[in-house]
């Protein structure tokens, strides 16, 4: 959780409170459609020059921990 708490936030006043990478407002729901359609991450750092390879894997950790913590027994 460390890597995906230093880097998305959720800010009710940025993209309405969707969960984005630090200090963008681009959201994890964006990078995480572009893997499942296909995209590397080399594609998609390379067309959100401002994103590193640790917020791509930000993402996906922040997403597997929702993921698990939404269907905990």
């Amino acid at each position: 959780m460390a890597a995906a708490g230093d880097r998305i936030e959720a800010d009710p006043d940025v993209m309405m409170g969707k969960p984005c990478v630090r200090g963008t407002r681009i959201t994890v729901d964006l990078i995480l459609d572009k893997l499942a359609a296909g995209e590397s991450a080399a594609q998609i750092l390379k067309a959100h020059p401002r994103l590193v390879a640790e917020d791509i894997h930000a993402a996906l950790a922040f997403a597997a921990i929702t993921v698990r913590d939404h269907y905990a027994a």
